[in-house]
């Protein structure tokens, strides 16, 4: 059969079953769709099939010989830095090391031998040395006096919980929050769905949350300020938290740092 006498779609049949070969099979595979269909035509295969001349040529002297070359894919390529340059690995190690002082002048390298950054990169990584979060697992040294703070803290909590005129909060502020038409992946239960800005680079205004939490009655007040995180913004949310609740804690003992409807410091 001649390759005339061969359709369009079984050519491309030829040409993606030889794609999915690979090394002698692929040769042999080759070499004999040429010599069947191309009289043996390294320059036909090539100008029909698109495959090398040197590759048919190749197929066809394994399949009159018998004899099967032998592909060598490792030495195909640009090969690794750590190949050209083997002693470069281990000065690489030393200097990534945390507990090596070793600096890249002390190692005798010129610019002219030292690949580019991001090879030293890749280098790095296939050592290990990637890039990684620092971790908080590291805790602080515990101070001789540690359990006796934590210890005396919550006998006062205890204190304060089972006293009837004494009230324990916990007082937080948080990060500041952009106040403007943005999304923020809201949803809304609408036909329509609302439309909002997709960055918040210009709010209109930010606001600076407070939180004052009364553990004993699991009460939590929330205040939103216009001014940074001061200790004077935190006072004016303690007034206004205290003029709103005063009644409900009426049963509160002021004490000596309250006088007059204001708050005193004690001396």
């Amino acid at each position: 059969m001649k390759i005339s006498k061969i359709s369009g779609e079984v050519k491309e049949i030829f040409k993606k079953t030889a794609k999915k070969l690979s090394g002698t099979t692929k040769r042999e595979y080759i070499a004999t769709i040429t010599i069947e269909l191309l009289d043996g035509n390294a320059r036909k295969a090539e100008r029909v099939f698109g495959w090398g001349r040197a590759t048919v040529k190749k197929g066809m002297r394994e399949l009159a010989t018998g004899i099967k070359c032998i592909d060598n894919y490792s030495a195909r390529g640009n090969k690794k830095t750590e190949e050209k340059i083997p002693q470069l690995v281990d000065d690489i190690r030393a200097i990534a090391d945390p507990k090596s002082q070793a600096l890249i002048d002390e190692k005798g390298y010129t610019d002219d031998k030292l690949p580019c950054e991001n090879t030293i990169g890749y280098i790095l990584n296939r050592l290990g040395y990637r890039l990684k979060r620092i971790q908080k697992t590291k805790p602080l040294k515990k101070i001789p006096e540690t359990d006796a703070i934590f210890e005396n803290v919550n006998k006062v909590n205890r204190q304060a919980d089972e006293s009837q005129e004494t009230l324990r909060i916990s007082i937080d502020t948080k990060a500041k929050v952009n106040i403007g038409d943005f999304s923020r992946n809201g949803k809304t239960r609408k036909k329509e769905p609302e439309n909002a800005l997709d960055h918040d680079f210009v709010p209109d205004t930010q606001l600076v949350p407070s939180g004052i939490f009364e553990p004993t009655n699991d009460v939590l007040t929330i205040i939103f300020g216009t001014s940074i995180e001061t200790s004077d913004f935190i006072v004016d949310c303690l007034e206004q938290w205290w003029e709103e609740n005063k009644e409900r804690l009426s049963h509160i003992y002021r004490g000596a740092g309250y006088k007059s409807g204001q708050w005193t410091a004690h001396q």
